[in-house]
């Protein structure tokens, strides 16, 4: 009989309890003995030289306990933040790798950077300290616009970096390409923006530094996505802590979709000062600081061109991408607009020749990282909409262009002319599935309700493929990544038969505490709620690189199965000797270790009692325990695909887009949790209709002043933005080189819906001669497109 808690069952989320009843830990809910408050003192500039700064005043006030600057931390060897992926120019040079200071040390380079701290009793006495600061600003002019940077006579950001260029990447046979773009019947072009992003999780950045003089141990506990990472980068490269002198602890994480992988000053510069000050040291961010200094996502600004045949076969694609990486370099920047992005330009199509070319530029704006999706959807974004613009300019139907250019299921594996080779898919399939849901053959006929409602009604389709658990190691070294990709797992049953899992993934509302128990519950037969799920503490879990980029399950999960694997190999042999049977003739069904043929079986519960009460026992070839641990290395990234489709309608006297109607259509590989993984569709979802029709960074480009810098002007989706989404999946197209087969889904939504939802709009706007619009497609841009329109395209 088959586990209810195992694999493919729709498990509540067991860790929703203690989220809901308010009982969670986020990192502002600890306090530790003799607490202080740190007050982060932010540029109100883009750019001005810090000539300096008086803090006698400030020192003088109520409550302070200290306050530091970048000269601080210069005296005491502190470095700059480091990035964590090497790009090399098309030249073969290595990228421009300007320092990063923790506190500013010369220069301010971006509104919200950091050039002082203020540590007092409270957090009120902090921000009043803060506010007596005098600091001596000399402003210089600044650039916020990527492109702007790039041309010539633009402010530098470093002095050390010509012209703003970080690097100049290529990937691809221009050659090959070019030729195909000769011969082209047709060729589309299309320039377009993916516009900036704020990524606005729930819980604002938080950060406690605490430093224990009778061990000399340093404790950071961080609402980080990988606690580790955060061990490695800030001990190693900035601090010079060895490793087992400090702890990193990330305890409950309201929320990431990216922003929290990186190493952000603070986690620094309260773990340093809580030394200096022998006292703990607590920050959190308010929301206004958020804006200013999480990193942001996306921001790039691109022109692509499509070759196509007579027939309408796309022959090649030729891409340059301008990406704009802020005043540093944060973390994983420089490898989103390049390996994480034109990679997938393939997309599912058996495009012959691609060549994408990347500048990268530093600007005076806060630094741009991973944002959920983190380079694949705006990859998606590009080839969906030129896809819809081709088959605008040669007429022929959408869903049929895709048909005919898609990857076809026995071409598979398919080595794409982008360096991905895709194991399994089946793209055809995904969109056959979408058709008949969405009722694409009576589209006509609800244009028609629409009209005479006077509303507008538009259709899109986005059909995307991206690349998850980025692996193997040796390969990503190769391309400049300066980590291991892989994850560890460790699975120890207590002699009682109850069981804790260490896993080096670590969970900010993706289940893991469910998904991973359920993992174990299916292979011994327990039930759920003797399985303890450990993540987040860097003194508990052996070693571990987090989680993003959909890597948890088939990496982090594929760990644990190898780690199951052991404690199954073993716990066969104790099995053999307590039944007196051959270790070849044991069986492992339903959690139940039996003698093939027999009727003799025992329990894992069993078992493990033996193993630590071993009275009878294999002694002679056993170490007494049971307790295994592994690692998992992936040979590929795994290629999760799906087909979404958008339909709205826009009434054309205000501008107003509702989107009525949502599919998606999604290859995950093997499903292990149902309920989990539409909750994380609809959750992308949601974020990508928010870039398409709602969000938006944006800076002034004269001062660099950040515009959007609140909810007020920051427009979030909400509940009654979207409508109840069609989810559907199939299975028949598992992963074939992780052991579960499984694929991830957390990102699938956000690349695919941004698309699907400007295809939709552009659609329904077709007949006032529109064949794009950028996003975010506001209210005001589409009321704007229609009072600008001819007479004659509105009479049509």
């Amino acid at each position: 009989m088959a586990n209810p808690s195992g694999i493919g069952a729709s498990v509540r989320r067991r860790e929703d309890k203690r989220f809901l009843t308010g009982s969670g830990t986020y990192t502002d809910d600890i306090n530790r003995p003799g607490q202080t408050f740190a007050c982060m003192v932010r540029s109100p500039h883009a750019h001005a030289a810090i000539r300096g700064i008086d803090t006698a005043a400030a020192l003088a006030m109520p409550g302070v306990v200290a306050i530091y600057t970048g000269a601080d931390m210069a005296a005491d060897n502190v470095n700059g933040l480091p990035c964590g992926w090497l790009i090399h120019n098309k030249d073969g040079s290595p990228m421009k790798e300007p320092p990063h200071f923790p506190l500013a040390r010369d220069r301010a380079r971006h509104v919200g950077d950091t050039v002082a701290v203020v540590i007092a009793e409270t957090r009120e006495q902090a921000k009043d300290a803060a506010e007596a600061l005098v600091i001596d600003y000399e402003e210089r002019p600044a650039v916020a616009s990527a492109v702007k940077a790039l041309e010539p006579g633009a402010a530098l950001v470093h002095d050390d970096v010509p012209g703003n260029l970080c690097y100049d990447w290529h990937l691809g046979d221009k050659a090959a390409t070019d030729a195909a773009f000769a011969q082209a019947a047709h060729v589309t072009t299309l320039d377009l923006v993916n516009n900036r992003l704020v990524p606005n999780a729930m819980e604002p950045r938080a950060a406690i530094g605490e430093y224990d003089r009778a061990t000399g141990e340093h404790t950071l506990y961080t609402t980080s996505q990988n606690p580790h990472v955060i061990r490695l980068l800030m001990g190693a490269f900035v601090l010079g802590i060895p490793e087992h002198k400090l702890r990193v602890v990330a305890p409950d994480v309201g929320g990431g979709f990216g922003s929290k992988i990186f190493h952000y000053a603070e986690e620094a510069i309260v773990t340093w000062a809580a030394k200096k000050v022998g006292r703990p040291i607590k920050w959190t961010a308010e929301r206004s600081e958020s804006f200013l200094t999480d990193a942001h996502g996306r921001d790039h600004v691109s022109r692509a061109e499509l070759a196509l045949d007579k027939d309408g076969n796309f022959l090649a694609l030729r891409v340059h991408t301008v990406a704009n990486m802020g005043a540093y370099l944060s973390t994983f920047a420089s490898s989103i607009p390049t390996y994480l992005y034109a990679t997938l330009l393939a997309g599912q199509y058996k495009t012959p020749a691609i060549y994408a070319e990347v500048k990268a530029a530093f600007t005076h704006t806060t630094p741009v990282d991973a944002y959920r999706g983190a380079g694949r959807p705006e990859a998606c974004f590009l080839i969906e909409r030129i896809v819809d613009k081709a088959a605008i300019e040669l007429g022929i139907d959408k869903a049929e262009l895709r048909r005919r250019n898609f990857v076809p299921k026995e071409a598979m594996p398919y080595q794409t002319p982008v360096a991905l080779q895709y194991d399994t898919g089946d793209f055809a399939k995904n969109l056959e599935m979408a058709l008949p849901v969405v009722d694409y053959a009576g589209l006509a006929q609800r244009k028609t309700d629409a009209k005479a409602r006077g509303k507008l009604r538009g259709i899109g389709f986005a059909t995307y493929i991206e690349a998850c658990g980025i692996a193997p190691s040796n390969i990503a070294g190769a391309l400049g990544a300066r980590a291991g990709l892989y994850e560890s797992a460790e699975v120890r049953f207590h002699p009682t038969g109850s069981v804790t899992v260490f896993t080096g993934s670590h969970s900010h509302g993706q289940g893991h505490e469910t998904t991973f128990a359920q993992l174990v519950a299916d292979r011994f037969g327990l039930p759920i709620e003797n399985i303890e799920i450990v993540h987040g503490d860097t003194n508990k879990v052996p070693f571990g690189m987090g989680t993003y980029g959909s890597r948890s399950l088939a990496v982090g999960g594929s760990a644990l199965v190898k780690a199951m694997d052991k404690v199954e190999r073993k716990a066969k042999k104790i099995a053999a000797h307590l039944m007196e049977a051959a270790e070849a003739d044991i069986e492992v069904k339903d959690g139940k270790f039996s003698v093939a043929g027999t009727d003799k079986a025992v329990t894992i519960g069993e078992i493990a009692l033996a193993a630590y009460v071993p009275h009878n026992y294999p002694l002679e070839e056993l170490e007494p325990g049971l307790d295994e641990q592994a690692f998992y290395d992936p040979k590929n990234f795994t290629y999760p695909n799906g087909c979404h489709v958008c339909e709205v309608e826009i009434d054309p006297e205000t501008g107003v887009t509702e989107v009525v109607a949502f599919t998606a259509v999604d290859d995950f590989g093997r499903v292990i949790n149902p309920l989990i993984v539409e909750g994380q569709v609809h959750g992308g979802i949601v974020q990508g209709i928010g870039q398409a029709l709602l969000e938006n960074c944006v800076y002034d480009d004269e001062t660099g002043q950040l515009v959007t810098g609140s909810y007020m002007d920051y427009c979030m989706p909400r509940a009654d933005d979207v409508p109840s989404f069609t989810v559907q999946y199939h299975e028949d197209q598992p992963c074939t080189h992780n052991p579960l087969g499984v694929k991830g889904c957390g990102e699938a939504g956000t690349i695919g819906a941004s698309a699907a939802v400007i295809n939709a709009v552009v659609d329904a706007l077709a007949e006032y001669g529109v064949t794009h619009i950028d996003m975010p497609a506001t209210p005001q841009k589409i009321w704007q497109i229609v009072r600008q329109a001819t007479p004659a395209m509105a009479a049509e």
